[in-house]
């Protein structure tokens, strides 16, 4: 268990652009996309930060999937339709200098940095129902869902558990509705990392954890920043 007190900041809302996005997967003209934003934001980023992603079957047998780097953003091409779709972006380290500007290098690099942080963003779709969920070890920041997502409904609470390094960690604010009401803190895991989440739509929920852990003894950055989403469809979509 990591207790609140070992993290500096654990949950918060970052105050800066370099932070506050998270990262989350919708279909879109029958591909699946890699969105970058906050809330209704969908902001344009280079591709090449996406640096893993990851396609299960509903017995969690790893699927072949491709990253396609895009212009302005990623797509992600699975062989066959996933029933477990994991993706993670490194944004790289990022320093703030005394005048508010940020920069793309670690604080070595930038003479009177006042903050330094390199933040990673992972998520988690589920597509399909009764998919069991293999380990997931490479999604630093996990949220967890301890029943099937795809069968709890709109309006009723989805269990999860939010894991750190693999760990429970105690103390994390969850945004329900990240998509929709992105500053809105729905509810924070206990003691165990367990929390109960409202689902709140019909169609796509994306549900988004954020910490930011202290680093010691690194020269480039002070912190170290994880976003997570859960997503999954609220009810099955019906033509």
């Amino acid at each position: 268990m990591l207790p609140l007190k070992s993290l500096a900041v654990l949950g918060l809302l970052f105050a800066t652009q370099v932070c506050a996005h998270g990262l989350w997967t919708e279909q879109r003209r029958g591909n699946i996309e890699v969105i970058y934003g906050h809330g209704a934001e969908d902001d344009a980023f280079r591709a090449q930060k996406i640096s893993g992603a990851w396609a299960y079957d509903t017995g969690g047998r790893m699927i072949p999937v491709t990253v396609q780097r895009l212009d302005d953003h990623a797509r992600l091409q699975p062989l066959k339709p996933p029933a477990v779709l994991a993706v993670a972006l490194d944004n790289g380290m990022w320093s703030k200098t005394a005048d508010n500007k940020w920069i793309n290098q670690g604080r070595s690099k930038v003479p009177g940095a006042v903050e330094s942080t390199q933040t990673f963003k992972y998520s988690l779709a589920i597509y399909q129902p009764g998919a069991k969920l293999p380990k997931l070890d490479q999604i630093k920041l996990l949220i967890l869902p301890e029943v099937d997502p795809l069968t709890v409904g709109p309006g009723k609470s989805l269990p999860v558990r939010v894991l750190l390094d693999g760990k429970p960690v105690a103390g994390v604010k969850l945004i329900g509705d990240y998509r929709n009401a992105p500053n809105t803190l729905s509810t924070e895991t206990d003691a165990e990392g367990r929390a109960q989440v409202l689902v709140r739509n019909e169609g796509l929920n994306v549900i988004a954890a954020q910490v930011e852990v202290p680093l010691k003894d690194n020269a480039d950055v002070a912190t170290r920043g994880l976003f997570s989403s859960l997503t999954f469809l609220g009810e099955p979509h019906h033509e």
